[in-house]
């Protein structure tokens, strides 16, 4: 998980008081850039190419590259992947550089880098503003295995995922996604100014585990739920998201499409159901 010395910076800050400003120090949560290398094989040569720059909150930077990979289809399994380290070669950012070295036999399809993937933490994956475009990869519909989740557990899990959220705490300004089993208990909690790159956190951390799919896992997110968080957790098999805030109209179809439960306004007392509701016992 982040550590509070990497998703952390002390700032001098203006505060008005009773009338007047008073000089003191604040707390914000850190966001810097984060370049995501490839190194691969082709035609018996090794390559390196650079695949994207995310703005991110440092810490868990390995899971953040292997997840954001994942999600975009361009790994296919643990087994691809040799090594996962920061830059090497002297660059003055050489820890806002991830390098990914995949196996010799790997598959690695260099071409679908045409399209630049910049990402920002305002806007998650632009240009991906289609159903098709996650038809076309391959993704399947989430399978029914059976679930049905107690609505009790289901509206506990934002209370559960903001008692994690340790950088929220001091700073107010960050976003948190969680991973809990279908009883409710939390698996794992990341951080970062981008939602979008807080599931690639937890979707990288199974992966690297080797836990992928994800099925029988619910999703919780701190915010909103949009098109990306929606494709990013199909892409791992999760088949149910939970949300604080409320959905797009892209996220409710990409759901529907793809059979996955979907709660939005996620509170103590209910939430709303915009997907999936047969897995929800009632």
């Amino acid at each position: 998980m982040i550590s509070p010395g990497k998703g952390l910076s002390r700032v001098k800050i203006s505060r008005l008081t009773d009338g007047r400003l008073v000089d003191r120090k604040d707390v914000v949560a850190v966001e810097e850039p984060l370049e995501i290398r490839v190194e691969f094989t082709r035609n018996g040569a090794r390559e390196t190419s650079a695949v994207s720059v995310t703005m991110r909150t440092p810490g868990d930077d390995f899971e953040l590259a292997a997840g954001f990979l994942y999600g975009e289809g361009l790994l296919r399994g643990r087994e691809d992947v040799a090594e996962i380290s920061y830059c090497q070669t002297g660059e003055p950012q050489m820890y806002n550089i991830v390098l990914v070295k995949l196996r010799p036999e790997a598959h690695f399809d260099v071409d679908s880098l045409s399209r630049n993937f910049y990402m920002s933490s305002s806007c998650g994956v632009c240009g991906k503003a289609s159903l098709e475009a996650v038809e076309v990869r391959g993704c399947e519909p989430i399978p029914d295995e059976g679930l049905s989740l107690n609505p009790a557990i289901l509206s506990g899990l934002p209370e559960k995922l903001r008692a994690q959220q340790g950088l929220f705490d001091r700073t107010g300004g960050i976003h948190a996604a969680g991973r809990f089993d279908e009883s409710g208990e939390l698996i794992s909690v990341r951080e970062d100014v981008g939602r979008h790159n807080a599931v690639d956190k937890i979707v990288g951390q199974a992966f690297l585990a080797g836990e992928l799919p994800m099925g029988r896992t619910l999703l919780a997110v701190s915010g909103r739920s949009s098109f990306e968080i929606i494709q990013k957790a199909l892409a791992a098999g999760i088949p149910l998201v939970v949300a604080v805030g409320a959905p797009s109209s892209l996220a409710v179809d990409l759901a529907r499409s793809f059979n996955m439960s979907l709660l939005g306004f996620t509170r103590s007392d209910g939430f709303n159901v915009y997907a999936g509701a047969e897995r929800i016992a009632g």
